[in-house]
């Protein structure tokens, strides 16, 4: 009679290995891997954002800021634009471009008409000379006023002067920011601001050459 012999109990070992090879198919095993040896763990992936591309909404905007808007032509189509200050040992000179912007030609003459102004705009008192010679001879521009015609485009300058001297106390210094520019007397006026302003001291005395023709 042959008796058959009962199979040995599996190992632990082996039936863990058979239980894990079955879990591992679900993700389950892979999981019991992880906790059972640490050190296998594949460490996280560092994420990276890629930038936005051009196309993006989310990326800003590398388009340069739009130059500033040319100064409009005022209805008198004639414009006034000012110069830097040369300033050297208390004498100030700077100039004045008057500029045909409008559609028609201007007969221009002589010297322009000026009015210092203050913060407020209001007038201040100073004597305004024709020629720049009583302030410093040999300044610039033209003396003796001419007369010629600025064709839409063209130019005419005109060259300030004046001192920044103070010659005592009692008369208070000059310091206006503003001034009222007409081409003549009686002409269309612009109201400019000066580099710096102009300061008189208390000499009062602002001299400006005939307007002459900018060439080019």
């Amino acid at each position: 009679m042959t008796f058959l012999r009962s199979a040995r109990p599996a190992a632990p070992a082996v039936l863990a290995g058979l239980l894990l090879a079955t879990l591992t198919g679900c993700g389950l095993g892979a999981e019991l891997e992880r906790e059972a040896n640490p050190a296998r763990t594949p460490a996280p992936r560092a994420t990276t954002t890629a930038p936005p591309g051009p196309g993006d909404p989310s990326a800003p905007s590398l388009a340069p800021p739009s130059a500033a808007a040319p100064t409009a032509c005022p209805p008198s189509g004639l414009r006034v634009t000012t110069g830097l200050v040369d300033a050297a040992m208390g004498l100030r000179a700077t100039s004045l471009t008057l500029t045909n912007c409008g559609g028609a030609p201007y007969e221009l003459s002589g010297y322009p008409s000026l009015t210092v102004l203050d913060d407020d705009h209001d007038r201040v008192d100073v004597e305004v000379l024709r020629g720049t010679d009583d302030i410093s001879a040999g300044v610039g521009g033209a003396e003796e006023p001419g007369r010629f015609t600025l064709a839409p485009g063209d130019s005419a300058e005109t060259t300030l002067a004046w001192r920044n001297t103070v010659t005592g106390s009692t008369v208070p210094a000059v310091h206006a920011p503003y001034l009222s520019v007409a081409p003549a007397p009686g002409g269309p006026a612009q109201v400019v601001a000066l580099d710096g302003g102009l300061d008189l001291g208390d000499t009062g005395r602002l001299g400006a050459t005939a307007w002459q023709r900018t060439e080019g």
